[in-house]
């Protein structure tokens, strides 16, 4: 009786802690950040591979990416489209796993439009490939924001170190994907 009693408060005690523990980032999620991490204060250049009209602006003009503003914590990753300096990727880390965040700012630096939206990691992904489902706070902007058909986006990002580095935007009857060559940083 005494071990029955000793058995059901030790799987009590595994129950109760299973419960609070809290989700953490994968072992994968680790690899992929210290793979972006080592790209850190280098600019790579960019061609679209994917074929589809609305991204004609994009592919006739320069891609520039920089991996710049590392901590610990969230890397932020200017992306620049011929002279349109307004976008910022902003990769964090989280209890859970990772964030990806879209930072659109005006000349001046302030908010511009469409600004913060993205999502988080909901499976470890792979060392190399993480994928962000959009997420709440982003489907509420963009349907007060006219854009409702990004309401099911879902990002991804490629680290292939010492290859390339891909963004990636799906969701029904669209699918950009741009690849930007880590075997030559540029310094401008």
């Amino acid at each position: 009786m005494k071990a029955l009693v000793v058995l059901a408060i030790a799987a009590s005690s595994l129950t109760l802690s299973s419960c609070s523990t809290l989700p953490r980032a994968s072992v994968q999620q680790d690899q992929f950040f210290a793979n972006l991490t080592a790209l850190c204060g280098q600019r790579f250049e960019g061609k679209v591979m994917t074929t589809d009209a609305a991204d004609a602006d994009f592919r006739a003009q320069r891609l520039l990416m920089h991996v710049r503003d590392c901590s610990a914590e969230e890397i932020r990753i200017p992306f620049s489209v011929g002279e349109d300096r307004s976008r910022t990727w902003v990769i964090t880390r989280s209890g859970s796993g990772l964030t990806l965040k879209h930072d659109h700012r005006d000349p001046q630096g302030r908010p511009d439009g469409l600004h913060w939206y993205g999502g988080d990691t909901r499976t470890a992904g792979t060392a190399t490939r993480q994928e962000f489902p959009v997420d709440d706070f982003s489907i509420e902007l963009f349907n007060a924001g006219d854009a409702s058909v990004s309401t099911t986006n879902v990002w991804a990002v490629e680290v292939n170190p010492g290859e390339s580095y891909v963004y990636e935007l799906a969701r029904p009857n669209r699918f950009l994907r741009v690849s930007f060559d880590l075997t030559m940083p540029v310094a401008q």
